[in-house]
């Protein structure tokens, strides 16, 4: 892989992530095997499915487990041994210490601290993406943040009405050190592996951010 082409593995992370967020488990099974076959261990996309939910929800969350589940032990009678992963290696921060490193973790995905009005009508938001998505799920390092970002950028794209979000994590994708070129090879790719409106939304929102100010 050179620095413009996204690795099959990181390909395979997209259609996962969109048929996860959309609940389309009957396309989700075969995604999720040819991510196995491209050598995503069970932790990667066990760990994957577990961050989704904070942008699909548990319900979809928790179904796409469920087929993953099935397919890791299916494999498993039919002689194939997928490499289990591992675990997170660094400590979770706790108490006062999460809401450092979840701030610690939001600012340097984002660029610069997140502040604004919307924050300050609702602080428990704030509170929760600190803490929570940035803390508790973004400190465990058994999935990388270009892949964890892939895997948003997926589930984002196969959704309609959430072009901001998708168009921010964009922006974070390409600050975490993926490149304009490979996030086209991913929109081209959803358009592909998912449909043409999932594709078309990864393109536009990327466009839209890389527009001149």
């Amino acid at each position: 892989m050179t620095e413009q082409h996204l690795a099959a593995s990181q390909l395979a992370l997209l259609p996962i992530a969109a048929f996860t967020a959309t609940g389309d488990l009957e396309r989700l099974d075969p995604a999720l095997r040819r991510g196995l076959d491209t050598g995503l261990d069970i932790s990667q996309l066990r760990e994957a499915l577990v961050q989704l939910y904070a942008y699909a929800g548990f319900p979809r969350s928790l179904n796409a487990l469920g087929v993953l589940m099935k397919i890791v032990a299916e494999r498993r009678q039919q002689g194939i041994e997928d490499a289990p992963g591992h675990a997170p290696v660094a400590p979770i921060p706790t108490g006062a210490d999460l809401l450092a490193a979840g701030t610690a973790n939001q600012t340097r995905l984002a660029g610069a601290p997140v502040t604004g009005p919307l924050f300050d009508f609702a602080p428990a938001i704030d509170l929760y993406l600190k803490t929570h998505l940035f803390g508790d799920i973004f400190s465990r390092d058994n999935l990388d943040w270009r892949s964890r970002e892939l895997a948003t950028v997926g589930a984002l794209s196969a959704l309609a009405g959430v072009e901001p979000q998708l168009q921010a994590h964009l922006r974070i994708s390409m600050n975490v050190g993926l490149s304009a070129a490979q996030l086209r090879q991913a929109a081209a790719f959803l358009a592909q592996a998912v449909d043409a409106d999932s594709g078309r939304r990864a393109l536009q929102a990327l466009e839209r951010h890389l527009a001149p100010a």
